[in-house]
């Protein structure tokens, strides 16, 4: 038995029936992450010696029955852009090369009083903004089914490290797809939630109405499990929804029966890849075959929200990251002769071009005289796209669509094209843009054996019909039993 291949539910279950142990499962993963990091390069901090030790110590407690529950010794990874207490919180750039978060995260916090198990933090774009991971200040993450291709990105280093087995599930962010994107490179299941589900409070701050945290797992059912754990109104988050707790897992029916789900057409048009088209296809036909209602309509929001994806998406990280100023506990540059200096040499030596060019583009857009044309009319087509797809959930329960137009990219072939990369993101934007529930499944792979992924939208807090209905497409497609990464390539 491969313990690092099982489920978080398949751990759950060899821990009742006492088969495992935690102190084997978490030394099962720290002996992985020490054969297979040199390859995957997913974390940036990791927490193997800690884990180790947390794990002893609640094996324990759990023996002597003084911790109960059911995800006590699990371990996790977690994007290095949430806050842990006495634990680096980088976001994977210069700027915070040495920042030590002095407080957790909400969501932090949530799986501490699970004592479950952080084996470290993992590698992104610098400040979240980027999709192939390769834009950290530390390192490139490779994809574990051919190591010289991206993970995809923001979250990279999550979705490699679930995908590569060195953790059995993480945290990642989502604030234009940065979830969804990487698990459908990485062959993974990630979900973003309905804005507001979540607690953003200790999440470092991209894109503040944008952003939101949310599970990278191996399959739909841990999917659903980590989300019950991070759920919840939380005081501290001003956009935190004040919504009833709701066990998700109970949505699990394997049953799409009278379903009804929307295709809309403009998402396979021009820009799709083919073999990502096809295999999107005969998943349609699955779902046809397990009884969903599959119809073709016009959704005509693409081209529209990704503009206004990046134009209010620069504006707040302009903003966001303004406090980043080399006072504080940012990185200073060490010669400087006046305050002026330390702000312009402090930003210029530790922001990477990525970040430069959004705070660069963000600030024009907020500038007097630019406001009202760009700022403002982006909010405004915002609200036109909430509403067309307030008609669409009229009619249909869940919004079938590719997560990606493509498979995982050759490292460096996009890093150097800011515009190809942006366009990468058309099919998942708009999901942020209405602050929708979103999920990506693995769904085939094309002719080279890489994953290809499937985007379900749904209705705000409707997370039960899109984890049911991508369940049923897990359950009866099974995917994990058929395809595995296969570590190809090598190190450029």
């Amino acid at each position: 038995m491969n313990i690092t291949e099982l489920t978080v539910h398949e751990l759950q279950e060899k821990l009742k029936n006492k088969e495992l142990t935690i102190t084997q499962i978490t030394k099962a993963y720290t002996d992985r992450i020490n054969e297979k990091e040199k390859d995957v390069q997913a974390f940036v901090t990791t927490l193997t010696d800690d884990a180790i030790e947390q794990a002893e110590r609640i094996e324990q407690k759990v023996n002597n029955g003084e911790i109960t529950g059911d995800f006590a010794g699990i371990p996790i990874g977690i994007k290095d852009n949430m806050c842990t207490k006495g634990v680096k919180t980088t976001c994977s750039s210069k700027m915070l090369e040495n920042f030590v978060a002095p407080y957790n995260a909400t969501v932090i916090e949530k799986l501490n009083n699970e004592n479950i198990i952080d084996l470290g933090k993992l590698n992104m774009d610098e400040f979240a903004m980027g999709g192939s991971t390769e834009y950290s200040y530390f390192k490139k993450t490779r994809n574990p089914w051919d190591l010289n291709k991206v993970p995809g990105g923001s979250s990279g280093g999550s979705a490699a490290a679930v995908a590569a087995n060195l953790v059995p599930w993480a945290l990642g962010s989502d604030t234009g797809g940065s979830i969804r994107q990487p698990a459908s490179f990485c062959g993974v299941v990630g979900l973003k939630p309905t804005y507001g589900l979540v607690s953003r409070y200790g999440l470092v701050a991209f894109a503040s109405s944008l952003d939101q945290i949310g599970p990278i797992t191996k399959d739909v059912y841990d999917s659903a499990m980590l989300l019950n754990l991070i759920v919840g109104h939380d005081e501290r988050d001003t956009t935190s929804a004040n919504f009833e707790k709701r066990d998700y897992t109970k949505a699990l029916k394997n049953d799409v029966k009278g379903l009804k789900i929307g295709v809309p057409k403009e998402f396979f048009g021009e820009g799709i890849n083919p073999e990502v088209k096809e295999a999107l296809e005969k998943s349609i036909e699955k779902y046809k075959e397990l009884g969903a209602e599959v119809e073709e309509f016009s959704l005509d929001i693409a081209n529209y929200s990704l503009a206004a994806y990046y134009i209010i998406g620069c504006a707040e990280a302009s903003s966001n990251l303004g406090r980043f100023d080399g006072i504080r506990y940012t990185y200073r540059t060490p010669e400087f002769k006046n305050l002026k200096e330390i702000y312009k040499k402090s930003r210029s030596e530790a922001f990477g071009p990525e970040v430069k060019r959004r705070i660069i583009l963000g600030t024009y857009v907020l500038s007097s005289g630019y406001y009202d044309a760009y700022y403002k009319k982006a909010q405004q087509v915002r609200t036109l796209v909430m509403n067309e797809f307030n008609k669409a959930f009229e009619k249909y329960d869940v919004i079938l669509t590719p997560t990606s137009p493509t498979v995982a990219f050759d490292i460096g072939s996009k890093s150097n094209n800011p515009l190809e990369m942006y366009l990468a993101d058309i099919c998942t934007v708009s999901v942020n843009i209405a602050g929708l529930p979103g999920i990506s499944i693995p769904c085939g792979v094309d002719k080279e054996g890489m994953p290809i992924g499937m985007q379900l939208i749904g209705n705000k807090f409707c997370e039960e019909t899109i984890l049911n209905a991508a369940y049923t497409f897990e359950q009866n497609v099974k995917f994990r039993e058929n395809y595995k990464p296969e570590f190809k390539g090598g190190a450029n």
